[in-house]
């Protein structure tokens, strides 16, 4: 029985596959809180915040992503909705069908308002598995989110299956 996983992918193992800087800005990850309905005033308010420990108001961990992330042009967009940038656009013709796998995200300090962060992202694992429903692919990456200091702001490690047609 052939693998699911093409030689080309299986050999990106350990590789870098995306890398990305963005600013966070608090009046974008104000609006986005706001947008998603998350009032936590460490987002809002700087007595609060410098109240519990932080020297400023801080960025909603979650929002890091957004900040770091281009924004696609609809046209452009693979046909499950996803750019495929961040995940290093693998391909597994033998198993094209995809679907997100999971994420967890680890927080190491917060970041303030005008920070760069810069995100690297690496496959960390391929593997072909047996399922109920059959043969399928899992794919691992690990981020990595660091400010201007190169202090780590937090840990990502997110998984895409991949099945055949």
């Amino acid at each position: 029985m052939d693998s699911l996983i093409d030689p080309e992918s299986a050999a990106r193992v350990g590789t870098v596959v995306a890398t990305a800087t963005g600013e966070v800005n608090k009046r974008d990850w104000q609006r986005w809180a706001a947008a998603v309905d998350d009032h936590n005033p460490l987002w809002f308010d700087t007595d609060y915040a410098r109240s519990h420990g932080y020297r400023d108001i801080i960025c909603p961990p979650l929002f890091l992503q957004y900040a770091i992330l281009g924004v696609t042009k609809l046209g452009d967009l693979r046909p499950d909705g996803s750019s495929g940038a961040v995940t290093g656009s693998l391909a597994f013709p033998r198993a094209p069908r995809r679907m997100a796998g999971g994420e967890s995200t680890t927080f190491h300090g917060p970041a303030y308002h005008r920070d760069e962060i810069e995100m690297v992202r690496t496959i960390e694992s391929i593997v072909e598995k047996e399922g109920r429903s059959g043969r399928f692919v899992l794919v691992t990456w690990r981020g990595e989110y660091r400010n201007q200091r190169r202090e780590m702001i937090a840990e990502a490690t997110m998984s895409m299956i991949a099945r055949p047609a």
